[in-house]
């Protein structure tokens, strides 16, 4: 092992343990819990697949609220996020839930005075806790960590993505697998839910030759899906992970559509949110969502994981809060 992965092994398990120890405390929120998060850092699809689970929740008259850090924004503290606001005051994956879902998205560095604070706002209904698994300071009823397959293979940080070695993995209540395809692995720990999840995208119907962007953490993969959908692009552009557009990025699409020969952009719906006003500038642009779905569970059955999410509910508040 890299020496500085090592180190950031170590400094990571001695936190962990202080936690598993007692030594340090996770504060208990009045209402339940259920954290969404990962071991590694981006990539993994947590927000198409928590709006996915709130869905799905929703559908089945689950009332909640969604605590996230607000990663990328601008301001600090306790802020419930307006979905007509910017990404530079809430974070962009905040805003994006909170447009996509229509429940209350509270953002805080400190998770669980977010959810006091939503408590206080709107009573207790359940949490959706975004990118909790290391947020150890919020006590969570069941705890989903999604692991994709290049995560299986990679290193800690700061060499590779991981930001805990996979042995952390045991103190999940579910593992999502999540598949960029047809099958999915469904092996894991006895102890624990093991759930498939296949991660797609839903393509435009377009004739248009296009030039592609995105500012997500695993942009390859974004490109790679546009082309097995039968997308004819021009050429592709990366930024980084959150990436905030400034007017020169602008010029710069523009310049390389025109040099490529495309005659449309292409690009993600994470990326609309950081493109704010800009859009009208790029268009004609076609704007693609991720699509997340449970494989090989009926609904309604032992194996549902919607049904495992209520079941963790129910022991927490009986019976569940629902419409």
């Amino acid at each position: 092992m890299n020496p500085l992965s090592a180190l950031y092994r170590a400094g990571t398990g001695f936190r962990n343990r202080l936690y598993d120890r007692g030594t340090l405390h996770a504060n208990r929120l009045q209402a339940p819990v259920i954290s969404i998060g990962s071991i590694s850092a981006g990539g993994a699809g947590k927000t198409p697949f928590l709006i996915m689970l709130g869905e799905h929740l929703k559908q089945r008259g689950l009332t909640f609220d969604v605590l996230s850090r607000g990663y990328g924004r601008k301001t600090t503290g306790v802020i419930l996020v307006d979905p007509e606001g910017s990404p530079q005051e809430f974070g962009d994956e905040p805003l994006l839930i909170a447009r996509k879902l229509g429940v209350a998205v509270i953002v805080g560095e400190d998770r669980y005075v977010a959810g006091q604070f939503a408590e206080s706002q709107f009573g207790l209904q359940a949490h959706l806790l975004d990118d909790g698994f290391q947020h150890r300071r919020v006590a969570r009823d069941f705890d989903i960590v999604l692991i994709t397959e290049l995560d299986l293979h990679d290193a800690l940080l700061p060499i590779g993505r991981l930001r805990e070695p996979l042995s952390s993995l045991t103190r999940a209540s579910a593992i999502a697998f999540v598949h960029d395809g047809t099958s999915a692995r469904t092996s894991g720990p006895a102890s624990q839910h093991v759930w498939s999840v296949l991660r797609g995208i839903a393509p435009p119907d377009t004739t248009d030759t296009c030039f592609a962007f995105c500012g997500i953490a695993r942009p390859q993969n974004f490109f790679a899906g546009l082309r097995s959908a039968g997308i004819r692009l021009a050429g592709a552009r990366a930024f980084r992970d959150h990436h905030a557009y400034a007017a020169s990025d602008i010029e710069l699409l523009l310049k390389l559509r025109q040099a490529s020969g495309a005659t449309a952009f292409i690009t993600t719906e994470k990326d609309e949110v950081n493109l704010g006003g800009y859009i009208p500038r790029l268009r004609p642009i076609h704007v693609v969502p991720v699509r997340m779905q449970f494989k090989g569970a009926s609904e309604g059955t032992v194996a549902d994981p919607v049904e495992q999410v209520f079941a963790a509910i129910n022991r927490r508040n009986e019976p569940a809060v629902r419409e």
